[in-house]
């Protein structure tokens, strides 16, 4: 599976965990939601949803940057929606244009040259924001709940 392919996934997620096994390598495990109950009508002033529970029945996605200049991982309910950003995708994103690009190209030596061209991939989860600044994207594979990776 390719990242481009998770642009097109409209589901919910949670972070379920994100480290480092290495200098500069990142690991991101991602849950995905079991999907919620849609009320019968627009009458319909219910409020039987769902939670939004993992489904354990589906495997961990596990998106692996093996190098990256800068991730950071912000509390969902600080994320800012902003016109200024431009990017494709939902609940896996990316950006042609965001804050944390501009950020990043004053804040760094990072450029076109050293270490190459680079992008923003974010991952926009219940509960936190994930946002990955790096030259490649990440290799994406499943991790089966037994532990299996395939």
């Amino acid at each position: 599976m390719h990242y481009s392919e998770l642009l097109q996934y409209r589901g919910y997620l949670y972070l379920n965990s994100l480290f480092e096994p290495e200098d500069n390598t990142l690991i991101i495990d991602i849950d995905r939601c079991k999907t919620p109950s849609i009320p019968i009508s627009e009458n319909d002033t219910s409020s039987s949803y769902d939670s939004l529970d993992v489904d354990e029945t589906l495997p961990i996605l596990r998106l692996k940057f093996d190098w990256y200049i800068a991730y950071a991982v912000t509390n969902e309910s600080f994320t800012v929606l902003d016109k200024y950003e431009v990017y494709e995708g939902r609940s896996f994103s990316l950006y042609s244009k965001s804050r944390y690009l501009d950020f990043i190209e004053i804040s760094t030596t990072a450029d076109d040259e050293i270490p190459g061209p680079y992008k923003h991939y974010g991952i926009n989860a219940l509960n936190h924001t994930v946002d990955v600044i790096s030259t490649d994207p990440p290799k994406v594979s499943v991790i089966q709940r037994d532990g299996q990776q395939e």
